[in-house]
């Protein structure tokens, strides 16, 4: 986690972030989260039909490798210095570049956009985030996305 002091916001931003750690996305998690959203296209679950895609493989859910975001920004996201929580404010722009197949190492890279004061103590912190996928030339995605810190 990259921590910020009040008085080296307008410095920060810009900084990018060290890149998270490496995650291997599973046909495990894959078909859980085919479970949890209801999304049992082939692609995702039929590993022998899968083959026959263009892809060759399963893949992962574009919302998967997204969702993904909140698990990266632990330790390749920005933090203001006393926040005591965090919420998801949103996107302003997500583009899916790539597939991420199955049994596949991703990872998460943030570049500080903004930080906005919208109210005393409330932050609005806005960062793009790349999920960089090992030993392809394109990302997995490219996602402006917005939190809301609230710092003490």
């Amino acid at each position: 986690m990259n921590i910020i002091k009040r008085e080296d916001i307008a410095s920060a931003v810009g900084k990018v972030a060290e890149p998270s750690a490496w995650h291997t996305v599973t046909q495990e998690q894959i078909n859980a989260f085919a479970d949890c959203t209801l999304d049992h296209q082939f692609i995702h679950v039929d590993p022998e039909k899968a083959k026959q895609s263009p892809f060759g493989t399963t893949i992962a859910h574009g919302f998967l490798s997204l969702s993904m975001l909140s698990h990266f920004s632990e330790t390749a996201g920005f933090m203001i210095e006393g926040t005591q929580m965090g919420v998801n404010y949103g996107c302003d722009k997500v583009r899916f570049l790539a597939p991420v197949k199955v049994n596949s190492r991703i990872r998460g890279v943030a570049k500080l956009m903004s930080i906005e004061e919208k109210h005393p103590g409330q932050f609005m912190v806005k960062s793009e985030f790349t999920v960089e996928i090992e030993g392809e030339a394109k990302p997995a995605l490219i996602a402006e996305w917005i939190g809301m810190l609230f710092v003490a």
